[in-house]
């Protein structure tokens, strides 16, 4: 029970004073447990009550101070009193040597067990994690911070409890300021506590808070779970600086017991924002409690669904509101009368006629346009409606507006309601792009729900969908400032804040609602990039299907009119060819869920504020009146070739690729270390230059002064002279049609040029590229940030046609290009 822990080899004669003695007031000193920094701990006989102690004794020379706030905090501590807290009995000092008393607990620490041991199954980490939470909670209630907890620190005595102990460095737990950052008089001059262990407002020096604990107890669990340190530095300066700016991730390779509900749970201690951590440690706790014992009617943990503690937190936070079980009530019954072979047309309508306000505007629906080839106009019935249009036509319809219905009594309606119509927008998109007319249903409900996590918090959890926002979508700022945060992946921040991710509160509910595998299947987020060859598995199509739809419509929804037809242009582009649709028929789908979209809000009479968002889910897809490149965008060059030519070419394409990825792995291998900027733009330029024989490369960078992109540097032929050459402006002149190069950079498309003499792009080319710099075809890769183009990539080739890529070098390419990007974010 020393600040360390640690056994270690007696010090010197003479260097603490207190070996010499034995006997300190009237405790007999047995033997040395162990010593630190600041204090080493004895085995000791107290004769009052004849017992065996642990007895801590400070150093002497300590400071008088200290030594004064040491006791202090000491006869704080000693008022606590819990099973998973070591008491201290007593806190004095005798002849000088100020000590305390502690309870003896035979048994070692967790460091012991975990060297005898390596790392411990998920069952008894978790268990082991929880007492400690446990023991932590009642020292916060007490308003008594850790503020040094280690595995050194936690006894596990004979029974297998862990204890925590050396409350040493306790201090009180913080009250901050009413805009909810602490008091710069709260803030302590010193970082108290060991480096690898400390949160980062500890390690930033601010005064004692719940929050810090938690943060160490989730370190912990993960070194329980993995048998090593998640933040471990030879030089502890390092580890603390690593801390304030790095957001740690829960390792992947924790073992087939740890599911992601657990590993949700472990994500949320470890968020660097305090308040986006759990709130106290008594909370964590319950988490952990009920992923380690589900109730009864809770699928087990680890199922792949991700249901677990927090699905059930959540759901039970959702069953207190009205609407929530009656929303539940309609969804399944609706659900399972189109699914049931038994129940007939009848019982549908009778189940929609429960609710006159869904009966109304179902009918109103289904009298539009849209509906026009089954009767629109003279359908005045729920059951003619269900015989014309369908049953899944009528359940889609249905479900949508319940979810409407439920939403519209809520104070946060304008939000919700740009949700919904998002969810709408890709359920109408989704369903323009399915072959078939039974397929076109089945994929309108999988996009509708594909997001249902996040819908599903916008309305119970207004407050945690906007911490989500808010760090998957940081304000706009100037581009490469250094305190700008950077966005984070949602299924990361949804985790982070939720304790489990979007997808898999989402999944967990419709699991509930009864909801089709099929469509729980659709729900999971995609890994990577959409595969390069047309998907034949219907299911894993309609899962991607559902993903792109609600792509388009996040981009949409995100993006001025004036620019969101090149995005959804580029976004075809993406996922047609994994979709097996042209990119056009791609474009004009979107147009048309976009009018459809329209004709349904003005039936629910769905009223936008003129400043809302939403209203450019409605706005027309056209294109700009200088937007003629869009069939210039990144592609596959598509060759013929003779047969005797194919095998030659077919090796260098190979070698292309060989090197363009030995080129990422030594990028990937410099930007684990301490790397100059300057130094990994130029491996990136090196392995794109090399992998494909271009005459040049040119980096080009956004000079904030002139608000334009100017070369830097490059390689190939002539490159001094070249590189001075380029200025591309990043806003358009009044008046001026942009040329090819500041059109791909506005709109930061990526664009292959195969022929610069061709009259479309000759005609587009600017002034300064048809000196020096001219060539007959050449390559564009913009990098950006927050949607907003900062730098550049060019190659050229001296021949028309001679840019000839497969999708496996463009998608290296791509890679490349996104490492620049990254490089750039870590050294910002």
């Amino acid at each position: 029970m020393s600040a360390e822990q640690s056994p270690v080899s007696p010090r010197p004669s003479g260097t603490a004073g207190v070996e010499q003695l034995p006997q300190l007031g009237r405790f007999r000193l047995l033997k040395k447990l162990g010593e630190g920094a600041q204090a080493t701990v004895w085995l000791a006989h107290d004769p009052r009550l004849d017992r065996e102690v642990a007895l801590k004794v400070l150093r002497p020379g300590t400071d008088p101070g200290s030594v004064d706030e040491w006791l202090h905090e000491a006869r704080a501590v000693s008022r606590l009193t819990h099973p998973f807290i070591v008491p201290i009995f007593e806190a004095d000092t005798q002849g000088g040597q100020s000590y305390m008393v502690f309870e003896y607990v035979p048994g070692g620490t967790l460091v012991d067990l975990m060297r005898r041991q390596g790392k411990l199954d998920a069952r008894a980490a978790v268990e082991l994690c929880m007492d400690v939470l446990d023991g932590l909670h009642a020292a916060h209630q007490a308003g008594v911070v850790h503020r040094d907890l280690k595995p050194s620190n936690i006894l596990i005595d004979a029974k297998g409890r862990a204890r925590v102990m050396d409350f040493g460095i306790a201090g009180r737990v913080a009250v901050s300021s009413g805009g909810g950052t602490v008091s710069p008089a709260l803030r302590s001059e010193r970082v108290v506590g060991t480096p690898g262990y400390l949160s980062p407002e500890a390690a930033a020096g601010m005064a004692p808070s719940p929050q810090m604990d938690v943060f160490a107890a989730s370190i912990l669990l993960v070194e329980m779970l993995s048998g090593r340190r998640l933040n471990y530095d030879p030089d502890p300066w390092r580890a603390v600086q690593r801390v304030q700016g790095e957001q740690f991730i829960v390792p992947g390779d924790l073992g087939a017991d740890v599911d992601d509900a657990l590993r949700a749970i472990i994500q949320r201690g470890l968020a660097r924002d305090p308040e986006q951590r759990w709130l106290d440690a008594h909370l964590m706790h319950d988490a952990l409690a009920e992923w380690l014992n589900p109730t009864e009617d809770a699928p087990a943990a680890g199922e792949a669904s991700g249901e677990g503690a927090a699905l059930e937190f959540l759901l039970r936070r959702m069953r207190h509101q009205g609407d929530f079980p009656a929303m539940s009530n309609a969804v399944s019954r609706i659900q399972r009368l189109t699914l049931s072979e038994k129940e007939s047309l009848s019982s549908l309508s009778n189940e929609i006629l429960k609710d006159v306000a869904l009966t109304q505007k179902l009918l109103r629906l289904v009298n539009t346009v849209q509906y026009s080839q089954a009767g629109a106009g003279g359908i005045t019935t729920i059951s003619r409606a269900v015989a014309l249009v369908g049953f899944a036509g009528i359940r889609n319809l249905a479900l949508s507006l319940i979810l409407l219905e439920r939403m519209e009594n809520k104070a946060h309606a304008q939000q919700l309601r740009e949700e919904f119509l998002r969810s709408l927008m890709a359920a109408s998109l989704a369903r323009e792009l399915s072959a078939g007319e039974r397929d076109s249903e089945e994929a309108f409900l999988c996009a509708m729900f594909h997001n249902l996590g996040r819908s599903l918090t916008e309305f119970y959890f207004p407050e945690e969908a906007r911490q989500i926002r808010r760090i998957t979508r940081p304000e706009r700022g100037p581009l490469l400032v250094k305190d700008a945060p950077a966005p984070v992946p949602e299924w990361i921040a949804s985790a982070r804040i939720l304790g489990m991710s979007y997808d898999q509160l989402g999944i967990g509910v419709a699991r509930q609602w009864g909801l089709p595998e099929s469509l729980q299947l659709s729900m999971r987020r995609p890994e990577g990039e959409p595969p390069l060859r047309q998907i034949s598995n219907p299911d894993e199509r309609q899962r991607w299907l559902a993903h792109a739809a609600n792509d388009v419509a996040d981009v949409i929804l995100r993006t001025e009119p004036a620019q969101a037809h090149s995005r959804v242009n580029a976004m075809a582009q993406r996922y047609a060819r994994c979709l097996g649709v042209s990119a056009e028929a791609f474009g004009k789908a979107a147009d048309q869920a976009r009018l459809r979209l329209a004709q349904m809000t003005a039936v629910m009479d769905l009223a936008l504020p003129q400043n809302s968002p939403a209203l450019r889910l409605l706005a027309p897809l056209t294109p700009t009146p200088d937007d003629s490149l869009s069939a210039l965008q990144l592609q596959a060059t598509q060759v013929l070739e003779s047969t005797e030519h194919l095998s030659h070419q077919q090796q260098i394409r190979e070698r292309a690729v060989e090197t363009l990825a030995a080129g990422i792995q030594d990028v990937s291998n410099a930007m684990v270390e301490n790397f100059k900027l300057n130094e990994v733009l130029r491996m990136i330029l090196e392995s794109i230059y090399r992998a494909l024989g271009f005459r040049r490369v040119v980096f080009c960078l956004r000079d904030p002064k002139l608000d334009q992109l100017t070369g830097r540097f490059g390689l190939g032929q002539d490159v001094e002279s070249v590189v001075t050459c380029f200025k591309i402006a990043l806003q358009p002149s009044p008046g001026k049609q942009a040329d090819l190069f500041e059109a791909v950079c506005q709109r930061g498309v990526d664009t292959l040029i195969a022929d610069a003499k061709a009259s479309k792009i000759a005609d587009r080319l600017p002034p300064w590229y048809c000196g020096p710099v001219a060539a007959n075809s050449f390559l564009l890769l913009p990098l950006a940030l927050r949607g907003k183009t900062f730098a550049l990539i060019y190659a050229d080739k001296a021949k028309a046609g001679g840019l000839d890529l497969g999708e496996k070098e463009l998608s290296l390419l791509r890679t490349l290009r996104n490492q620049a990007v990254m490089a750039f974010k870590q050294t910002a």
